[in-house]
């Protein structure tokens, strides 16, 4: 009779145990098991009501999240939008590796989900019972999921890069930096502290300037966007004179947009705007990294710029950057 008694507490130790493995299994499914995102890049599953969609709500959510990116010679937006109704989103419509999910009737909150469906995956959950207390949360919160969105967008299409490097050695031998940039590409000029590296493109080309310069020719103060401005219409009209691009300069007519980011780790400026060729009706978009290297007392310039004439070109300047963004000093 003991004996028995002890073999049904063992069988109950087992089920109870068993069930609290179960719970933690539901709670939380291994990486391994996760089917990868998917979905091209900078395209944003939106969930919401048809109704919804045509609502104020709507309004709000393409006001930000089909904002015009800053620095493109015409009006793009930061996603291309995808609208579904809730009872859609299943299946492979869930693997998405970005979407913002809208609730309406339940309690006011906004959420921040990783890896639900899918990974990588980032997701916005927000919930409220009423218009306009979903459109304040969206307005509260925007630059937050903006910033997440791009950051996974930026981790996916750096690790697409990633499968096929090509090798330029030089930029480490001359400069001290490496960069993974992809085999499409190819050095046009290469001088002792000076690079050209371009792609090309249907009807143009995607390039990269690569380039040091002495530490204090970028101001800190109010001048700081003049001084930029200077620095790199100098080198452009010096360092690439071609026929296809020519000697460019900064768009006189629009002032660049310019931020304060790091870069491995380094302090950096980071200019956006459009450049142009006086009298050729010529322009397109830059993006322009200032990197304070105070370990070599030197300033490191990354530049990436397009020439595309009448196609769209947001899928072009977000490569360059984030191949700009794997710079790494040795």
């Amino acid at each position: 009779m003991k004996k028995l008694s002890l073999i049904v507490t063992a069988i109950c130790l087992l089920c109870i145990i068993s069930c609290t493995q179960s719970k933690k299994n539901e709670n939380k499914a291994p990486m391994g098991a996760m089917a990868h995102s998917v979905g091209k890049i900078n395209e944003l599953s939106v969930v919401v009501d048809n109704e919804l969609w045509k609502s104020s709500v709507g309004d709000t959510i393409r006001k930000f999240f089909g904002g015009e990116v800053p620095g493109l010679p015409q009006e793009e937006p930061l996603f291309s939008m995808r609208q579904m109704p809730e009872e859609a989103f299943y299946g492979l419509a869930r693997k998405n590796r970005t979407f913002l999910w809208i609730k309406k009737g339940e309690k006011s909150k906004y959420t921040i989900l990783t890896n639900k469906f899918a990974t990588p995956q980032v997701g916005a959950v927000i919930t409220g019972e009423t218009d306009d207390e979903i459109s304040s949360l969206i307005n509260k919160h925007y630059k937050t999921i903006i910033s997440k969105y791009k950051l996974a967008e930026t981790k996916e299409k750096q690790r697409r890069i990633k499968k096929s490097l090509e090798k330029i050695p030089q930029l480490q031998e001359k400069l001290g930096i490496t960069l993974n940039i992809p085999t499409a590409y190819r050095v046009a000029i290469e001088e002792d502290k000076f690079f050209w590296i371009r792609k090309d493109i249907p009807h143009g080309s995607m390039n990269l300037m690569i380039y040091e310069l002495p530490m204090g020719t970028v101001s800190k103060d109010s001048n700081t966007i003049s001084s930029i401005i200077k620095m790199r219409d100098s080198i452009g009209t010096v360092k690439i004179p071609t026929s296809e691009v020519g000697n460019f300069i900064t768009e006189e007519a629009y002032a660049p947009y310019i931020y304060e980011t790091t870069l491995d780790n380094k302090f950096t400026f980071e200019t956006k705007g459009t450049w142009e060729i006086k009298d050729r009706f010529m322009a397109g978009p830059f993006v322009n990294y200032v990197i304070e290297d105070a370990v070599n007392n030197r300033l490191m310039v990354l530049e990436g710029f397009v020439f595309a004439p009448s196609v769209n070109k947001r899928d072009n300047m977000f490569e360059l950057e984030a191949i700009i963004k794997t710079v790494h000093f040795e």
